[in-house]
């Protein structure tokens, strides 16, 4: 049976490569795995931005979970915070409860994780195992240029709202999962299972972006966060929000539940100003990710005590939808 150390050098230690072999990093990590703590610092001119979530099972992850696909998705979405910080992946730690040592479990797992890990050059330099229920928390390590930052608290009025790729396709595989409606899409999986860290263009929209962030817990939601951390409101219509044709296929109420506060997308939304838009376009080109324009920023209206930010939700005529819509909450979901 492996013990702890085994376990921690078999799976992740072996695989973990030695800053001193990576270019890029090793300036930026001194020391890696293998000691009481990493040494990490950010290139000159830079600043470190850290993110962490955590997986648990029955909350983030059914226990039949495919364990190649969860190492993936543990990592992924904490590539996707930085993606929405517009912050280039350097290193990541890995805290782990498992409920018991199962080795093909841990070989699958850990090559879903290092796999993504690879892609993005982002080495593993820390962690902890314990025995307990399944638990993953993943800390990631990334650096920006000082001022560079896409923030939550940046959007000007007048500003686009955009989206990347399409929404709902997460949500409308644990509908149909859980027998809301028909499977209809293998991408449904997907997108639940493998959701893709838009790096790529989070680095691009430095410089053209105002504000951004990555929609984990539904458009609805998450774009309330810009909105109140920037004291505006927007406009949005309802009807340009990208979504797949098997989403698009569903009853309406479902559809805007999926693509609107739906969850796990991964995607990033983001506000330019409107003079950026050729700009905006380049990226989307250059990056190979589709953008869409789904809005507009408004200034609050004065005075400030009688507006608060809110989303006006529209139709594709312009005509006021009446929609109740919420992202997701960890503490009142069913």
């Amino acid at each position: 049976m492996l013990s702890e150390f085994s376990l921690i050098d078999r799976y992740f230690a072996r695989r973990a490569s030695p800053p001193s072999s990576r270019h890029d990093n090793a300036a930026a990590m001194p020391l890696g795995i293998g000691d009481d703590c990493a040494l990490i610092a950010p290139p000159a001119g830079h600043q470190l931005a850290i993110s962490t979530d955590m997986l648990v099972e029955g909350r983030h992850f059914f226990p039949d979970v495919d364990p190649n696909a969860l190492g993936h998705k543990a990592l992924a979405v904490n590539l996707s915070d930085l993606a929405a910080m517009g912050a280039k992946p350097h290193a990541f730690t890995l805290a782990l409860a498992l409920p018991r040592a199962d080795e093909a479990w841990l070989a699958a797992f850990s090559d879903g994780l290092f796999v993504l890990a690879q892609r993005f050059d982002c080495a593993l330099i820390g962690g902890d195992t314990t025995s307990g229920p399944l638990n993953i928390c993943i800390t990631v390590f990334g650096d920006v240029p000082h001022g560079a930052a896409l923030r939550r608290d940046a959007a000007k009025p007048d500003d686009d709202i955009y989206v990347s790729g399409t929404l709902g396709d997460a949500r409308a595989g644990l509908g149909a999962i859980r027998g809301e409606w028909p499977a209809a899409s293998s991408a449904w999986n997907v997108a639940l299972e493998r959701p893709e860290p838009r790096v790529a263009l989070g680095l691009a929209l430095r410089g053209v972006a105002h504000a951004a962030l990555d929609i984990s817990d539904g458009l609805a939601g998450d774009l309330m966060h810009i909105l109140r951390r920037s004291n505006v409101r927007a406009i949005v219509d309802a009807d340009a929000v990208p979504c797949s044709d098997a989403v698009r296929a569903l009853p309406e109420a479902a559809r805007r539940q999926c693509a609107l506060a739906g969850g796990d997308d991964y995607e990033l939304c983001f506000t330019a100003p409107r003079e950026r838009r050729d700009a905006v376009a380049r990226i989307a080109e250059r990056v190979g990710v589709a953008l869409t324009r789904i809005g507009t920023i408004e200034a609050m209206s004065a005075p400030c005590t009688t507006s608060t930010p809110a989303i006006d939700w529209r139709d594709n005529t312009g005509a006021p939808l009446s929609l109740t819509l919420q992202g997701f909450d960890h503490f009142h979901a069913d």
